[in-house]
């Protein structure tokens, strides 16, 4: 494109009221654009849309813990040590690694909580007899959240 008709298309740009323009010619092409005005733009007023019915909040996906609904019997608590599912048994159809009542020594395996496709033992870091499960076969569980209760 000549020079001259560019600057001819920047004279016609800021003489008239368009903020773009664009040129096409064959393979070459030209846009020009500049920014509207302060004083327009600060003159355009937005009218608030008619409201409809209030509509109460959603109520949270997550489901209440039994920390939240129940008090934690006393104890010493072992807490996920990540973000992940929780699993009671090694596969749907085996028992449970623990269970309520159930004598535990230090690094018995307590359950599993997956994280990213791997599987992490959760072993005890006390000796005693487990007096809560606090987290549900399946579910998923939070960083440090309660998962069990041995006295």
């Amino acid at each position: 494109m000549d020079i001259r008709k560019i600057k001819k298309l920047i004279e016609l740009l800021e003489e008239s009221g368009l903020t773009e323009i664009e040129i096409v010619e064959g393979e070459e092409s030209l846009r020009l654009s500049r920014a509207a005005p302060a004083s327009v733009a600060a003159a355009v007023t937005v009218e608030p849309a008619e409201r409809g019915p209030e509509v109460p909040p959603l109520a949270p996906a997550i489901p209440p813990t039994v920390e939240e609904t129940e008090p934690i019997p006393e104890g010493e608590l072992v807490r996920a040590p990540m973000v992940g599912t929780f699993y009671a048994s090694p596969s749907p159809e085996a028992d449970a690694f623990v269970s309520l009542g159930q004598v535990v020594g230090r690094g018995d395996t307590l359950c599993i909580i997956e994280a990213m496709k791997m599987f992490n033992q959760i072993e005890s870091d006390f000796a005693g007899t487990v007096v809560a499960i606090l987290a549900e076969n399946g579910q998923p569980v939070e960083f440090d959240q309660p998962l069990f209760v041995i006295r």
